[in-house]
């Protein structure tokens, strides 16, 4: 064999080589994720904070205009219905997206303890049939010891999957980003809720705040609590320099300091990549995936098209996992 054909077919192995090595990664990456066979069927639903304002029937018009499966309705202080009312008012909302072939897919809550009025408000959502809800969030206290703030947060989780095991429901803690909020390095998630069944208490999910605290290493905790999501939430945003807050008043002769900080913006204009969608379908993840709106999208038709722009964006992330569902 001359040195012409002997590189050739180097070059050519090697090359088939490097093919199978991706095709590998892929498998192995979709594998670590959990079963590596895609399960279309994922429902996408908003999070109805951002028209919140709005009654049960005019919640379900702007759900079905979208294009939405259905919504995760804020059940909390301030939110679209308080606690206290939850038995009168979530009933009239879920029959409102009924009637536009929708549904009330999640609740987010104030609850991270049990105690009587989360139970209230779990044995309301357990009888309607909705099966998930998010948790509210903690914060570390600086005065205290790390790890005995962990332990008494896996004891309240504990407890609460307790309760939602008795009435087949799940809970799910979201990561945020900051530097107070447990959750926002994501590793001391996976600390509270390791030895909890994640058919009653995982996470939701948001790769936006997990991208701001991760920077690179997103994959890494995308991967650790892969068993235990319960919901995925989706944003985007973008690094941003502006004038520093400041608590209390300042000197007015004091230079103002300025810093990076991230701000929300459309799905596809920022920092998150769209391979983490690819990965999550590819692991077989079939929960709800949840459009979150955080930066203006203004109001009537304005808002109407800004939300369907980022549904648009968010089905072509998803990819073919959902072309028979969604037509792309």
């Amino acid at each position: 064999m001359n040195n012409t054909t002997s590189r050739r077919h180097f070059l050519s192995t090697l090359g088939a080589a490097s093919m199978g090595f991706s095709a590998g990664i892929s498998l192995l990456q979709a594998e670590a994720w959990g079963a590596p066979q895609p399960k279309p069927g994922s429902k996408i639903i908003a999070f109805s904070k951002a028209f919140q304002k709005s009654s049960p029937t005019q919640t379900a018009d702007i759900v079905a205009e979208v294009g939405w499966d259905g919504i995760d309705c804020p059940v909390r202080p301030k939110g679209q219905i308080e606690p206290e009312r939850v038995e009168e008012e979530l009933p009239r909302m879920v029959e409102a997206l009924a009637k536009v072939g929708r549904e009330v897919t999640m609740i987010s809550t104030d609850i991270l303890k049990v105690d009587p009025q989360a139970e209230k408000v779990l044995r309301t959502v357990s009888k309607l049939g909705i099966k998930r809800y998010r948790m509210d969030y903690w914060k570390y206290d600086t005065s205290r010891l790390i790890p005995e703030q962990i332990a008494e947060v896996r004891a309240a989780n504990r407890d609460l999957a307790a309760l939602n095991k008795e009435l087949g429901i799940c809970g799910g803690y979201q990561n945020h980003s900051g530097a107070q909020y447990v959750g926002a390095p994501i590793w001391d998630i996976y600390e509270t809720i390791k030895d909890c069944d994640p058919q009653y208490l995982g996470t939701c999910f948001d790769i936006a705040h997990a991208t701001i605290e991760g920077g690179l290493s997103w994959p890494i905790e995308a991967r650790l609590m892969r068993p235990f999501f319960t919901a995925v939430f989706v944003k985007d945003y973008v690094w941003k320099k502006g004038i520093k807050k400041t608590k209390g008043k300042t000197k007015s002769a004091s230079k103002p300091v300025e810093e990076w900080r991230p701000e929300w913006c459309p799905l596809g204009e920022g920092m998150v990549n769209p391979e983490f969608f690819q990965t999550l379908m590819a692991s077989g993840y079939d929960g709800p995936i949840e459009q979150h709106h955080e930066y203006e999208v203004g109001t009537g038709e304005a808002m109407i098209k800004a939300m369907q722009k980022d549904l648009a964006v968010l089905k072509q992330w998803l990819g073919s996992a959902h072309k028979e569902r969604y037509g792309i």
